[in-house]
């Protein structure tokens, strides 16, 4: 195969992963500045919405969503954390009061190790 080629069987055009930040106005203000496809003020059905989109159409994606959408329980979102691959979600911190954040990994370590697994040793 000479240099510039494509293996036999492969696409001949990269399908674009999208890149979509969802919450707050202000947050998502600072996503749109860099080009990031955005849906502010968004609620957890448009989030469904999104994401149940996303799978039909079997499109790859990184989503950002601020931690009150993380925390959503809806079906596609859970979904899509258990299968994996295609889309990647990374739940930001809030805007406004990011030293009260806590991501939800905390939550099964406390469950699995106890609280003082998380205390500062001095």
């Amino acid at each position: 195969m000479s240099v510039g080629t494509l293996p036999e069987g492969a696409e001949t055009a990269a399908t674009p992963t999208r890149i979509i930040a969802l919450g707050s106005a202000a947050l998502t203000e600072g996503f749109s500045l860099i080009g990031v496809e955005t849906l502010p003020d968004a609620t957890a059905e448009q989030l469904e919405n999104l994401l149940a989109d996303i799978i039909r159409h079997k499109q790859k994606a990184l989503v950002f969503l601020e931690h009150n959408l993380a925390r959503s329980q809806g079906p596609w979102l859970r979904h899509v954390r258990e299968e994996g691959g295609r889309v990647v979600i990374a739940e930001v911190p809030p805007l406004h009061s990011p030293e009260e954040y806590h991501p939800q990994v905390e939550d099964v370590v406390r469950a699995i190790l106890g609280a003082q697994a998380l205390e500062l040793k001095s």
